[in-house]
């Protein structure tokens, strides 16, 4: 699949619009290609009781991307994604703004694509790594998404 840099951009600014909790806890897109994302997710207005950032914005930061990639890098005519199952392990408390970075490849992309075409739909997952401004791991979650075909 391939966008320009103008379609990127619009994704960019668009991948929260659909959901006013996204804008709310204030998650935005810092960096997005065809394959790639990268998002930021503010420490406020996220802090919880005890000056930490809350951890259900941590999960969201990590099960964002899935939609981000959708976008970005499937045929968004013919399938569409949902979360099927994921786990999250906090390693330590966050204190700043904490960012995600999820990566698949375009090899990975047509799998995915074939396999939901033929079967109506396919599961993929990742592991994402949720880093303070540090670059200190703060989270792990291991996500897996289903792509169904649509009209299945």
């Amino acid at each position: 699949m391939s966008l320009s840099r103008e379609q990127l951009d619009t994704l960019k600014t668009a991948a929260a619009a659909p959901f006013p909790f996204v804008s709310r806890v204030g998650a935005v897109v810092e960096e997005l290609e065809v394959g790639y994302c990268k998002m930021r997710m503010p420490f406020e207005p996220n802090v919880n009781h005890v000056g930490t950032m809350y951890a259900g914005a941590l999960f969201t930061l990590a099960e964002l991307p899935g939609g981000t990639i959708y976008l970005s890098s499937f045929d968004t005519k013919r399938f569409y994604p949902i979360v099927k199952d994921m786990q999250i392990r906090f390693r330590r408390p966050a204190t700043t703004d904490i960012t995600v970075e999820v990566r698949i490849s375009d090899e990975e992309v047509q799998r995915i694509q074939s396999e939901a075409d033929a079967q109506g739909k396919a599961d993929f997952e990742w592991e994402c790594e949720l880093k303070d401004a540090t670059g200190e791991v703060v989270a792990i979650s291991r996500n897996t998404y289903q792509l169904r075909k649509i009209g299945i």
